[in-house]
Formats: C-alpha cells, sequence, structure tokens
C-alpha cells in the first residue's frame, strides 16, 4: 500500500552525527517536526535551530516552501535563519581579519536565501556592509601592501553579499549615499583592481541606474565613457558584458537631450571599434548575455534616428529646402543660375519641376511636402543626401539612368527613397525598446559609424536593381518593395560580418531567386494537395507526432540556461505539474506592468502551475525556445502540442518522409482517385494450388 501523499520520506544529517532516515508529516507544524529531529539528537532550544537543503543551494526549508521536499530528499539540521544572521552580522564585525573573512565568505554564500537575507536585513545588514564598502578601504589601507590578497578577498565577499541580497527586492535602490557610489564608482575608475571586485562593482552600478532615477544621475556624474571604455579592451568577456550593460545602462536612462551628446561621446572614444576588434572578432563564441548587450546597445544607437524619423518637414524651411537643392545640384550639375528677370524666374521653376520629376519626387512642383509624413520623416531626407554625398556615382548613375527611361518604367528615386527608409525602420524596430530576453544583434552593423545611412545606400541600389529584373512600371511599386523587403530580410537571417558581405548576399538574392523560392515554397504546398496524399499524410502524421514529442522531450533532459526572474531555487517533480500557462495568463506577467506592455516578453513567457498556489515563472532566451518548453511540458501532461514550431516541423518532417515515399512513382501521375477492382474472373483454373 503506498504511504500518504502528505508523508515524505528524507534523510536529515547534522555534524558529527550519523544521518536519520525520517518520515515528515506535512500536515504537521515545521516547528513541531523541527523540535522532533533535535530531540533525536538531545539537542535543546529547538527554536534556535532549522532545515535546509543540503545541497549547493543550502536554501531554509520554511513552511512557504515546505511542500518543495520530495521523497529522497536530504537535508540538513542547521542554526535558524535569525540565530545565523545574528551571528554573522556579529562576526563581519570582528577585529580579526581571518574571522572576518570566513564571516564575509559565509554571508556571501548564504544571501543567496531570501528566507536568511530577510532576517539580516532586518539586523539592517545592507548599512552595515556600506558602511563596511565606504570606510573599510581606509581602515585596512595600510594593510594592503602586506594582506592585498586578504583584502581583495574580503571586499569581494562584501560586494557578493551586498549584490545577492539586494537582488531580492527587500530594500530599495534609493537609500544608499553619495560616498557608498563614489566608493563603488572608484573601483571601476581604478586601473588596475581585482577581476570579481570589478565585475560586482559593475553589477551594482547598473543596478543602480536601472532602479533609481536618483542614483543614475549620481552614478553619471561619477562615471565617464572613457574610463569603461579599457574594460573592454581586455580579455575577460564576463567583465566586457557587464561593462557594456552599464554603458546600455546609462544610455536607456539619459533624457532625451542627453542621448545624442552620449552618442557623439561614445563615437568620439571610437566604441564601436573596440567592441568590434575586442568583442565581436575577439578569438572565441558570444555567449547569451554578451549578445543581448550588443543586442540592446544596437537598438539604442537606432532609437536616435527616431527623433529625425518622426520629424516632419517645414516647407517654409530654408535650410531644409536646400538640403532638395543640394539633391538636384548633385545629380544634374546645374553650372549657372538664370538671371533674376520675371521670365528667367518662370524658366527656372519650369526647369525645377522638371528635374524634381526626374529626382522621383511625388509632389513635383513643391516636393519637401513629400517629406511631411512620418514615419520616416526627415530621416529619408537625410539618408538621400549621405547617398548623393558619400556615393555620388552611383547616386548620379540612378537618377540619370532613370530620367532617360520612358516614364512608365522610370524607378522613381524620391519616392522609393521614402518608402525604402521607412521599410528599413520597421525592420530594425526604429523607436521601439528592447526586448529584455531578445540576442539579435548584428555584427555589419558594428562595423560602421554611420551603419544606418551605409545600410540604407546598399538597400537603395538594391531597389533600383530589382525594379529593373522585375521590368517595373509606377503600378508595381508595392510589388517591388515587397520583394525588396524579403531580399533584405533573408539576407540578414544569414548574419553576415560586414556590410560588403551582406551587399554579397544581396547580389545572390535576386529577383528571379526569389521568384524560384517562392515556386519552390508554393510547389511544396500544392504537391500535396491531392486526396491520395492527404490520406497518405493522415496516416503517417501519429508517427511523425511523436517523433517530435521524443525531440522535445530530449531537449527538456538537455536543459536551457534561462535568464533569472528572481533568486529562489526550486524543483518540480513531473507529477506535481497541474498546469502550464503561458503569455498574459502567467503570474509574473500580472506582477511586472513594465514588461505587461512589452510585447516581444509577453510572447516568451510560460509559467508552470504546481500544488494549490505555486508556480515556476520563465521568460524564454528566444521563440524557439518557448516553443520546444511549451511542447515539451505540454507533451508531459498528455496535451497536443500546439506551437507554430511544431507545426512547422511536421509539415517539414511529413513533406520529406512523403518525398522519400514517392521516389518510386517519379513522373508518375498519381490519379485522384483509387483505380476500380476489376470484375471477378468466370473462373480460377489459373490459380496454382500448391497443397
Amino acid at each position: 500500500m503506498p504511504p500518504p501523499a502528505d508523508i515524505v520520506k528524507v534523510a536529515i544529517e547534522w555534524p558529527g552525527a550519523y544521518p536519520k532516515l525520517m518520515e515528515i508529516d506535512q500536515k504537521k507544524p515545521l516547528s513541531a517536526i523541527i523540535k522532533e529531529v533535535c530531540d533525536g539528537w538531545s539537542l535543546a532550544n529547538h527554536e534556535y535551530f532549522a532545515l535546509q537543503h543540503a545541497d549547493s543551494s543550502n536554501f531554509y526549508i520554511t513552511e512557504k516552501n515546505r511542500n518543495e521536499i520530495k521523497n529522497g530528499t536530504i537535508l540538513r539540521l542547521t542554526t535558524s535563519p535569525a540565530q545565523n544572521a545574528q551571528q554573522l552580522h556579529e562576526r563581519i564585525q570582528s577585529s580579526s581579519m581571518d574571522a572576518k573573512l570566513e564571516a564575509l565568505k559565509d554571508l556571501a554564500s548564504l544571501s543567496r536565501d531570501v528566507t536568511f537575507a530577510q532576517e539580516f536585513i532586518n539586523l539592517d545588514g545592507i548599512s552595515l556592509l556600506t558602511q563596511m564598502v565606504e570606510s573599510g578601504t581606509e581602515r585596512y589601507q595600510k594593510l594592503q601592501k602586506i594582506m592585498k590578497p586578504c583584502f581583495g578577498d574580503m571586499l569581494s565577499f562584501t560586494l557578493t553579499a551586498f549584490v545577492e541580497l539586494m537582488d531580492h527586492g527587500i530594500v530599495s535602490w534609493d537609500t544608499f549615499s553619495v560616498a557608498f557610489i563614489k566608493k563603488i564608482a572608484s573601483f571601476v575608475n581604478k586601473s588596475a583592481i581585482d577581476i570579481s571586485i570589478l565585475q560586482r562593482s559593475l553589477a551594482i552600478l547598473e543596478s543602480m541606474v536601472l532602479n533609481s532615477h536618483d542614483l543614475y544621475q549620481k552614478v553619471a556624474q561619477e562615471i565617464t565613457i572613457g574610463q569603461l571604455i579599457p574594460h573592454l579592451q581586455g580579455s575577460d568577456q564576463e567583465i566586457q558584458t557587464y561593462t557594456i550593460a552599464v554603458i546600455n545602462a546609462l544610455f536607456l536612462k539619459a533624457p532625451d537631450e542627453r542621448r545624442q551628446e552620449m552618442a557623439n561621446i561614445l563615437a568620439q572614444k571610437q566604441l564601436r571599434s573596440i567592441i568590434l576588434t575586442h568583442v565581436i572578432r575577439a578569438q572565441r563564441a558570444i555567449n547569451n548575455e554578451m549578445a543581448h548587450q550588443l543586442y540592446v546597445l544596437q537598438v539604442l544607437t537606432f532609437n536616435l534616428l527616431e527623433d529625425r524619423m518622426m520629424t516632419k518637414m517645414d516647407p517654409q524651411d530654408q535650410a531644409q529646402r536646400d538640403i532638395i537643392f543640394e539633391l538636384r545640384r548633385i545629380a544634374f550639375d546645374a553650372e549657372s543660375e538664370p538671371n533674376n528677370s520675371s521670365g528667367s524666374m518662370e524658366k527656372r521653376k519650369s526647369m525645377y519641376t522638371r528635374d524634381y520629376k526626374k529626382l522621383g519626387f511625388i509632389n513635383h512642383v513643391n516636393p519637401a511636402m513629400d517629406f511631411t509624413q512620418t514615419p520616416p520623416g526627415m530621416l529619408a531626407l537625410d539618408n538621400m543626401l549621405y547617398f548623393a554625398k558619400h556615393h555620388q556615382d552611383a547616386y548620379i548613375r540612378i537618377v540619370l539612368e532613370n530620367s532617360s527611361r520612358e516614364d512608365k518604367h522610370e524607378c522613381p528615386f524620391g519616392r522609393s527613397s521614402i518608402e525604402l527608409t521607412k521599410m528599413l525602420c520597421e525592420i530594425l524596430k526604429v523607436g521601439e525598446l528592447p526586448s529584455e530576453t531578445c540576442n539579435d544583434f548584428h555584427p555589419m552593423f558594428f562595423t560602421h559609424d554611420r551603419s544606418f545611412e551605409e545600410f540604407f545606400c546598399i538597400c537603395i541600389q538594391l531597389l533600383n536593381k530589382t525594379w529593373k529584373e522585375m521590368r517595373a512600371t509606377s503600378e508595381d511599386f508595392n510589388k517591388v518593395m515587397q520583394v525588396v523587403k524579403e531580399q533584405v530580410m533573408r539576407a540578414l537571417t544569414t548574419k553576415p560580418s560586414s556590410l560588403d558581405q551582406f551587399k554579397s548576399k544581396l547580389q545572390n538574392l535576386s529577383y528571379t531567386e526569389i521568384l524560384k523560392i517562392r515556386q519552390s515554397e508554393r510547389m511544396n504546398q500544392e504537391d500535396f494537395q491531392s486526396r491520395p496524399i492527404l490520406e497518405l499524410k493522415e496516416k503517417i502524421q501519429p508517427e511523425i507526432l511523436e517523433l517530435i514529442k521524443q525531440q522535445r522531450l530530449n531537449r527538456l533532459v538537455e536543459g536551457t540556461c534561462f535568464r533569472k526572474l528572481n533568486a529562489r531555487r526550486r524543483q518540480v517533480p513531473v507529477a506535481d505539474i497541474k498546469a502550464v500557462v503561458t503569455g498574459k495568463d502567467c503570474p509574473h506577467m500580472k506582477e511586472k506592468g513594465a514588461l505587461k506592455q512589452n510585447k516581444e516578453v509577453l510572447e516568451l513567457a510560460f509559467s508552470i502551475l504546481y500544488d494549490s498556489n505555486c508556480q515556476l515563472n520563465f521568460i524564454a532566451p528566444d521563440k524557439h525556445e518557448y516553443c520546444i518548453w511549451t511542447d515539451g511540458l505540454n507533451a508531459l501532461l498528455g496535451k497536443d502540442m500546439m506551437s507554430d514550431l511544431t507545426r512547422n516541423d511536421l509539415d517539414t518532417l511529413l513533406s520529406m518522409e512523403i518525398k522519400l515515399r514517392l521516389l518510386d512513382l517519379e513522373n508518375i501521375q498519381i490519379p485522384d482517385a483509387p483505380p476500380p477492382i476489376p470484375k471477378e474472373p468466370s473462373n480460377y483454373d489459373f490459380v496454382y494450388d500448391c497443397n
């Protein structure tokens, strides 16, 4: 007979004694269970003891998390969180350097546990740590030369404990003094500092900037980009990641009027080329966290274009109109201006109108009106001027080539540039906040200081080339734009390492090639719609679904590294899982208002519900991992796998399987209906009786 559901069999350790095998009744109060354990070892004052997991987490067992205890769990009897916090609070103030070091090491480890953290914080432990950081360096400055390793370890453990304690979200970041901020900043500004101290200092500065506007201002006064740059030139990728994270945080929280100024400083300090040399092209793989920070920097950099993208042109602004005059001048190289007589004025207007039509503007009389739509606003005109000045030969060739073509086949440069700029902004999501989980950065955008403008220059030449290949007319404008978007998107998915490589990818994606790709995709869909094929699909589909299910379950066994949402570490037996919810139904999406507004995060969020009111919350690193995990968990629960990835995998595998089975029927027409059954023969004399 199986044991009752409320009874859990565990092993309990106590230093210097043999472990006990014990049955825990989950209906009994935890204090009663601890008393029973203490009595077994003749330990008095059971209220000073607690149970904790004996694994590497060392997390305390509480009434809230006791349901996580499962059969076979190994627990440890230990000092209660309150007692431990009190003892460590005293030990870290010891006059003995060795005792102090050991206490700080223990504190750094225990601070990961929210139960202990709460008790230590209740003793004003955070203030004690900040005071130690502020004054400790001066106090032991004389000892640094003879005890430098010890001093470095002490500071490292102090900062680690501080980071872990703050990670629980119990204490507000707004409570810290300027002296503490200056001290943390000084560790970052030092040219030679212990790696662990530098890493934790960078993490603290990032959290300060992201969690408090007041602290952002104070940190921004203490830290300069020039002081952060050297940390990117080292070989430690973790330090580089934290450094870029701090830069991103300062960039993200900067007031609108400060962002462009900060971008100019980043350009002066050659941040882009340093990242390209020491991070992107370094002889090592880029991990997910670094990829995420590079993605964030890419998004924040492109978001600087939003102001121009949303600025309408003022037709009365002479400086803005001069840009259009400059485009005309470069294209047609007017040698002299007509005289300002009344006849010459009319002639000049007529000539300008003719030239603006050749330039492909919609409004030939006043092309400034073409730039009053936002997006792309003035950004389109900026791109056109950049192309005309920095790629003058290509610009002149495109304009003159189209102005000499028949009207119905000319590619309107002005209109094309405006729509292309709008399309590129949509592709790069200019103006949108960076996702908290995405790591989709493009190395080629780190290879040029004016990467967006160069991106445009490549794509406008592609558009003109595609227009000619399609033999398009003005009525085909939207079709051409759709093809160009497909070409650009397909080239970007290959993650070219440079703009030249991107250009080469586009060369291989001509209109003819796009047609072939579309035709192939269409044929794959059409070939398998006949009745016999559909029946065959239906027959082998369960087998394919089982294969997909096994693949998903194997991936779950391999595991995935998720971004940490909270500090609690929990294990949930599969048998205890009640349901899997996604998107807006997830508890952590209801709790976090900021995340709730981020569509990308919503699409990657899922939660495992277990027991009565318990859940494990996740945000997948990307859409692929989200599909893998939601499919796998649904498969474990005996539910259908409904993700887009499953549908795509099913279509791909079904298509491959059917093609394999039909190899012998190549060039044979498969009838829609099975052949008729022939009539029975008049006799069976032809049958050979083998008996």
